[in-house]
C-alpha cells in the first residue's frame, strides 16, 4: 500500500492540471483553521467535482508547493482493493516524503475506501491544520444522508449539470437573454442553442463533443452509472433486469411499485416489488433519478399517488429514451424541475380531484411558496386554457398568489389572466 500511496505521490508532483472553464460555483479555500469542517462536493458523475477540485488546486498553486497542496484519486486503477490502510498510511506517508503534513489535501471520489467517514472525522478531531476537500458520486456523501461521525462536520457543495448560462459559456458563445423579445437574430441564436441543451443537456464533456459524438458517451455514461455506481456499489447480481428498470422509467412519466414491477413480469422479468424498490433507491442515491411526489396536507397520503420522475440531464432522456427523443414538453419540464430543485426548499406536483394538475410546487416553511405551469408551446387555444384553468384552480385551493407560466416564447396575441405571471425559458434560465 506505501507503495502505491509513494508513487502516485511521485506523479502528482510533475501532473498536468488540465484546462478548466470556470463555473458558476466554486470551493472556498481561504484558511479556516480550527473550523473542524471538511468540504464534500456532491453530483452525478461526469458533472465536473474533479474539475471544481483542479480549479481550486490551480488557484493554491500560485501561492503553495505541492508538497502543502495534494490531489489523490481513488478510482485510479492501482488501488485495487480500495481499504481503510490506504487511508491510515497516507499521512505518514507523506509526512514521510516530505518531511510535513500537506496544508490542503484533495480526495477524489473518497466513498470508495471503507470507513472513509470515521478516518475523515479523526482527522478533523486531531486539531491539524489541514484543510480536506472530498468529492463523491453518492448520495451517501450528501447532507441528508452524511454518516453520523460527519454531521455538522461537512460543509457540502452540490454539483450539477451546467446551467443554460455556463452552457453558453462553455460553447464561448454570447447571448444577452433579457433582450430577445426585441433583437429576432437573438432569438434565432437562443433557439439554436437551447434545442442542443435541450436535447443533448449540460454534461460538461457531452457539451463540448461534436454534435455526432453526443449521443454515444451518453450512452456510455449510462453504462458506467449501471456498472460503477449502481451494480458493483450495491451488489446487484443480475444488471440485466436493473438496466430495464432504468429504461422503463426513462420512458415513464409517472410511477408505481405495483407499476413497475407488473411491466417487467409482462416482459419476462421475474421480480418482486421489494426489489424494484430497492433498485429504485439505489438508482436515487446514484443522482441519476429524482421521485417527486404529489403534495397533499395528509402525508401519508402521498405514498399512495402515482410519483413523477426527472432526471439528472435531459441528454438520458433523448439518448436512451424512446418515448421522450422528440418530446419538447417533457425534456423543458426536466429543465425547470432541475433549476427549481437547486434553487427551493421543497418542490411538489400537484393534482385536485378532478385531474386538474400544475406541474411544480414550491413550499418554504411547509407553506406553498409559488405555483409553476410549464408547457413548451402555447399556440393551440385548447391547450393554453387548460393550463391556466389548472393553475388558476390550484391557487384558489393552496391560497397562492404566486402563480407562474413557463413557456419558451410568447405566442403573438397571446393573453393571459394577469393573476398568472408569463416567463420565457430565457427569462427562466
Amino acid at each position: 500500500m506505501n507503495l502505491i500511496l509513494k508513487t502516485l505521490l511521485y506523479e502528482w508532483e510533475d501532473r498536468k492540471i488540465p484546462k478548466v472553464i470556470a463555473r458558476d460555483i466554486s470551493l472556498d479555500t481561504s484558511v479556516q483553521v480550527g473550523s473542524g469542517n471538511a468540504t464534500v462536493v456532491t453530483g452525478f458523475r461526469r458533472v465536473g467535482k474533479t474539475y471544481l477540485l483542479f480549479e481550486a488546486i490551480e488557484k493554491l498553486l500560485k501561492t503553495h508547493s505541492r508538497q502543502d497542496v495534494i490531489y489523490i484519486n481513488f478510482e485510479d486503477e492501482r488501488i485495487t482493493i480500495p481499504s481503510t490502510d490506504i487511508l491510515t498510511d497516507l499521512i505518514p506517508e507523506i509526512q514521510a516524503m516530505y518531511g510535513k503534513s500537506p496544508k490542503y489535501l484533495f480526495l477524489d471520489e473518497l466513498q470508495l475506501v471503507p470507513n472513509w467517514s470515521k478516518w475523515v472525522r479523526r482527522i478533523l478531531d486531531s486539531n491539524t491544520d489541514i484543510q480536506l476537500f472530498i468529492t463523491g458520486s453518492s448520495s451517501k456523501m450528501s447532507s441528508s444522508e452524511l454518516p453520523t461521525e460527519l454531521r455538522g462536520r461537512a460543509l457540502e457543495v452540490k454539483v450539477a449539470p451546467l446551467t443554460f448560462k455556463e452552457f453558453l459559456r462553455f460553447k464561448n458563445i454570447s447571448i444577452n437573454l433579457t433582450k430577445l423579445d426585441f433583437v429576432k437574430e437573438d432569438m434565432a441564436q437562443f433557439r439554436f442553442f437551447f434545442d442542443e441543451y435541450l436535447t443533448f443537456g449540460g454534461l460538461p464533456a457531452v457539451v463540448l463533443t461534436s454534435i455526432e459524438k453526443k449521443q454515444e458517451l451518453l450512452q456510455s455514461y449510462f453504462h458506467t452509472v449501471v456498472q460503477r455506481e449502481i451494480s458493483e456499489r450495491h451488489n446487484v447480481a443480475n444488471d440485466t433486469t436493473l438496466k430495464t428498470l432504468l429504461k422503463l422509467l426513462l420512458n415513464s412519466s409517472y410511477i408505481t411499485i405495483s407499476k413497475l414491477t407488473n411491466s417487467l413480469k409482462s416482459m419476462g422479468i421475474a421480480v418482486g416489488k421489494s426489489t424494484v424498490d430497492n433498485y429504485l433507491s439505489y438508482i436515487e442515491s446514484s443522482y441519476f433519478m429524482t421521485e417527486l411526489y404529489i403534495y397533499n396536507a395528509v402525508v401519508i397520503n402521498q405514498l399512495q399517488y402515482p410519483r413523477k420522475v426527472y432526471f439528472v440531464d435531459t441528454g438520458f432522456m433523448t439518448a436512451l429514451s424512446t418515448k421522450f427523443s422528440k418530446n419538447s414538453g417533457r425534456l423543458l419540464e426536466n429543465i425547470v424541475f432541475q433549476k427549481l430543485v437547486r434553487e427551493s426548499e421543497t418542490v411538489y406536483y400537484y393534482k385536485d380531484k378532478d385531474n386538474n394538475e400544475v406541474v411544480f410546487a414550491i413550499l418554504n416553511n411547509g407553506k406553498i411558496k409559488a405555483l409553476y405551469q410549464v408547457c413548451f408551446d402555447l399556440a393551440d387555444p385548447d391547450t393554453l386554457k387548460r393550463e391556466v384553468r389548472s393553475i388558476l384552480k390550484a391557487g384558489i385551493k393552496l391560497k397562492c398568489k404566486n402563480l407562474n407560466l413557463v413557456t419558451v416564447e410568447k405566442p403573438k396575441g397571446l393573453q393571459i389572466p394577469k393573476e398568472i405571471k408569463f416567463i420565457t425559458v430565457a427569462e427562466f434560465l
